[in-house]
């Protein structure tokens, strides 16, 4: 069973640091950190432990910038990080060696450090975490794992280094402001670089050495001073569908014996052009790349009109694409949607899919996916939201944008809050406008709470192409995600557990906060625990065939019933 351990100064039995947790806890234990500042460095070795904020993202500095170790260092055994604040001074915000580094919605700030160090043999994935003010972002070396969905801002040196062979993905991220180069790939090193945008750098976009073979895949590289992409002498790898703009010339730097692999996308101002391999990309359309979306799209579960309507907006863009090629003229289309409905729909899911398919059909430069929420575009006073607003835009420019809860940007949240969310409405009008065929945005949020969404601007409803409704799944389609989740982790239902799933997925009751397919996240969590304490408590080590069975009892434990 999972143990759990508070951290709070002022709470009588709880552990006043956070390194006094950690020195109490045992393997699997989670410590959940009250809010407040705490000045330490955390050393973890050989362990597999969580750390936590206990009340949600933003709510928990952990401050080591006076000291001269990483804030969190980690050598060997599995450590995940959730929704932290992590501040350095001269050395890495996290260092990790030998390890399994899980980070989701943390934020890290160094001086003269790395923002994350990986290396050793490590595997990790950063999630919607961000970096600002270090030296380096993040530097991965003889390591694999994800980044996605992250954002690096204002670094000083190189915004990701990849070297000695590491061969991470990297994507939907963006990385902006940095003093020298964007990504920096040499020793061999083979990093997948999919939906990322760079901007805004010192050197190259993309600096390739020492016998590297990056993948660029839909990326999009702007302003800056050096070029696009640098290949070195020896280097290899691949730019496929990607767009530059306002770079040095040539966009695209291949020095004497390197031999990487460029096929033209759609153009920037200074794009890729002219090679061999871009004849086969059929005037910027991808059609086996969207046959692939259309399928990943149809295996989801459920969601028949979802899909009947994605495909729908599809085959018109894409005859569309046709027409135009023919010299036929072609009505201007707005690929600006809503998606209306309850939680845990797919929503996200399938906005992530319509975004690779408009980049696959040659309709946006790239694929990449931004997800904000009202707090990413309003800010604390007049005018400041507006430039908040801009700066978002323009960063998810070649892709989607997807605005969840985007009604409470029409709902007045405390004293002045409603002014603000107003603003940022009327700013999103204007620029879905004059940016309607460079992005796609897509807001998200209640049926009934996004009707008033769109009343807050008279403009605001003719943005959108048209409003996609997502239904709750039914208790027969919340069976089969919990059959896939268990199926993707490597787990056996006993042949009762359906039955059981069934009838508790048919009692539930379904209000406008039910959470459909995260209700089925939850129960088999449950689940899992209930398993896990089951075979902990039989005395004996279990067999393969027992750890991977889920009985119904299990089920049953998890329910209550």
């Amino acid at each position: 069973m999972t143990r759990t351990l508070s951290v709070c100064p002022d709470q009588p039995g709880a552990y006043p640091s956070i390194g006094d947790a950690l020195a109490a806890a045992d393997d699997d234990s989670v410590v959940a950190v009250a809010p407040g500042t705490y000045y330490e460095a955390l050393f973890v070795n050989d362990r597999r432990i969580t750390v936590v904020a206990a009340q949600g993202a933003g709510t928990v500095t952990i401050d080591a910038s006076s000291g001269a170790y990483p804030t969190v260092s980690v050598n060997g055994g599995v450590v995940e990080l959730r929704d932290l604040v992590l501040r350095a001074g001269d050395a890495s915000a996290v260092a990790a060696s030998r390890t399994t580094l899980t980070m989701s919605g943390c934020q890290l700030h160094a001086g003269f450090g790395a923002g994350v160090t990986v290396g050793s043999r490590s595997s990790f994935a950063l999630t919607r975490c961000t970096v600002t003010g270090a030296r380096y972002g993040l530097v991965v070396e003889d390591a694999d794992g994800t980044v996605d969905g992250c954002e690096f801002t204002d670094i000083g040196e190189d915004g990701i280094i990849v070297r000695i062979g590491a061969a991470p993905t990297i994507r939907a991220t963006s990385i902006t402001g940095c003093g020298n180069r964007g990504v920096y790939v040499y020793q061999y090193g083979r990093p997948t670089l999919e939906t990322c945008e760079i901007s805004q750098t010192g050197g190259a976009g993309v600096a390739v050495a020492h016998q590297s073979a990056p993948i660029l895949l839909r990326c999009r590289i702007r302003d800056t001073r050096g070029p696009a992409v640098s290949f070195g002498r020896g280097c290899r790898g691949s730019v496929e569908h990607c767009s530059t703009e306002n770079t040095a010339e040539p966009a695209i730097e291949v020095a004497d014996g390197a031999e990487p692999t460029i096929v033209t996308g759609t153009a920037g101002r200074n794009a890729v052009f002219g090679t061999a391999a871009a004849a086969q990309t059929g005037g910027g359309q991808d059609t086996a790349r969207a046959d692939g979306l259309l399928a990943e799209l149809d295996a989801m579960v459920g969601l028949e009109s979802v899909k009947d309507e994605v495909r729908g907006l599809i085959d018109e863009i894409q005859v569309n694409e046709w027409r135009r090629g023919a010299g036929l003229p072609v009505s201007a289309v707005s690929h600006h949607l809503i998606f209306a409905g309850a939680p845990g729909t797919g929503k996200t899911t399938v906005a992530r899919i319509y975004g690779e398919l408009l980049a696959a059909l040659g309709v946006l430069p790239g694929g990449s996916f931004r997800e904000v929420s009202r707090r990413d575009l309003v800010g604390q006073y007049l005018g400041h939201t507006a430039e908040k607003t801009a700066a978002v835009f323009d960063r998810a420019r070649g892709g989607v944008l997807f605005i969840d809860e985007a009604y409470t940007l029409s709902r007045s949240l405390g004293s002045g809050g409603g002014d603000f969310g107003q603003e940022a409405i009327d700013t999103l009008v204007k620029l879905m406008e004059d940016h309607r065929d460079e992005i796609a945005v897509i807001a998200a949020g209640y049926t009934g709470e996004m009707l008033q969404f769109l009343d807050a601007n008279p403009g605001l409803a003719s943005r959108f192409a048209k409003t996609v409704e997502f239904g709750n799944y039914s208790p027969q389609q919340l069976v089969v995600i919990v059959e896939r989740m268990a199926a993707n982790d490597e787990y056996l239902l006993a042949e009762t557990v359906p039955e059981v799933l069934l009838g508790h997925f048919g009692q539930m009751h379904r209000d406008d906060n039910f959470g459909n397919a995260r209700e089925a996240r939850k129960l088999f969590e449950g689940v899992r625990k209930a398993q896990a304490q089951r075979l902990r408590q039989s005395g004996q080590r279990p067999s393969l065939d027992e750890l991977r069975t889920v009985t119904e009892a299990d089920v049953r434990a998890a329910t209550g019933r």
